[in-house]
């Protein structure tokens, strides 16, 4: 039996246990896209983590939907990004940039010049956005053609080339959470009669791509993806009808043998163990409201190889610590997760010793 204390090595590198820090948003960058000034201490701050996966990070200016995210595509944007990664390795951390394109999860009035959101076809969600007019309906976005299919794929392998430029030890596909990726998956959402549409494998065919453009870029050691299958978000229906193409990705991606695969783990026990089953690099799993007394159960089940916790490790810079002597943990301060660009809720919680 495993236990989440062990070491293990990923994309060639040890790590000295297996909890990562999941992605999250938090909405601080500035307006060109470029990291917070505090991006390298928060992250920094968090870097016993072993493993920090940051925020999503669009890979172009079509890829942007929220206010206040960040890219990996501008040389100002690496420069920021490079900070960070100079922190993080201070620091004794890993760092993969979440290359996160939205699709359709977007408004025009939070994107560079109010791009109208593109996506596999012309659906809109039927959910509403946050703006700085306030919540607002996102409208239907334009379908992609063929070749903008093509280039997207292409902007995903150039900004793992600048993530690598800044530093970063790799990166992951967001291929999870009903953004672009997951868009393509779904049924319906991708009406597409091209070689992206229709068939399981045609609407598998922009995430294979994507991850085998950026194994050619980066190399597979540094590269990731992370799928939530059947998380019903951002209007993406799927049930399981599609599990027999989370399988085929699965094998897909260990035929590649990318650094890991991300699951986002919402209770298809038999799907997750399938997965397991399909692929043999290191499996990252990732269940929302995981309580304190399950930590390290799918480690020591050997469903996972590392777990991935998110509001723990964003409310407890110090999260290994208070894990191991059963410390108190910090109230999370859910109304800060998104709020402003400063220190608040960012990189003010304190740490034991600060206590």
């Amino acid at each position: 039996m495993t236990g989440i204390w062990s070491p293990i090595t990923l994309g060639g590198a040890q790590l000295p246990h297996r909890l990562a820090m999941a992605p999250m948003t938090r909405s601080r960058a500035k307006p060109d896209g470029t990291p917070s000034d505090l991006a390298p201490e928060y992250y920094a701050q968090r870097a016993t983590m072993g493993l920090l996966i940051t925020e999503g990070t669009q890979p172009s200016g079509d890829g942007q939907g929220y206010l206040a995210t960040p890219g990996v595509y501008t040389d100002a944007q690496v420069a920021g990004w490079r900070e960070v990664a100079d922190a993080v390795h201070h620091a004794g951390g890993r760092l993969f940039v979440q290359l996160m394109h939205v699709g359709r999860i977007s408004h025009p009035e939070n994107t560079p010049h109010h791009r109208q959101p593109v996506a596999p076809s012309a659906i809109a969600p039927g959910v509403d956005m946050f703006t700085m007019a306030g919540m607002q309906p996102i409208p239907e976005p334009r379908a992609l053609t063929t070749a903008e299919v093509r280039q997207t794929v292409a902007d995903f392998a150039n900004a793992a080339r600048r993530a690598v430029e800044a530093g970063a030890d790799g990166v992951e596909v967001h291929g999870a959470n009903g953004y672009l990726v997951h868009q393509f998956l779904a049924p319906n959402a991708n009406r597409r009669t091209d070689e992206y549409g229709g068939a399981m494998e045609n609407r598998a065919r922009f995430a294979t791509e994507v991850v085998r453009a950026i194994v050619e870029a980066i190399g597979p050691e540094r590269t990731a993806i992370r799928l939530s299958p059947g998380l019903p978000t951002g209007g993406i229906v799927e049930g399981q009808d599609n599990d027999d193409l989370y399988r085929y990705l699965a094998a897909e991606f260990d035929k590649m043998g990318i650094a890991y695969l991300h699951l986002l783990h919402i209770g298809n026990e038999p799907l997750a163990a399938d997965i397991r089953k399909a692929f043999g690099g290191v499996l990252i799993v990732n269940r929302p409201g995981r309580q304190r007394d399950q930590i390290g159960s799918d480690v020591a089940s050997g469903l996972a190889d590392i777990e991935a916790l998110g509001t723990m490790a964003l409310a407890n810079p110090d999260l290994i610590e208070r894990l191991k002597t059963g410390a108190p943990f910090n109230e999370v301060r859910k109304d800060l997760f998104y709020a402003g660009g400063g220190a608040e809720g960012y990189t003010d919680y304190p740490t034991l010793t600060a206590a």
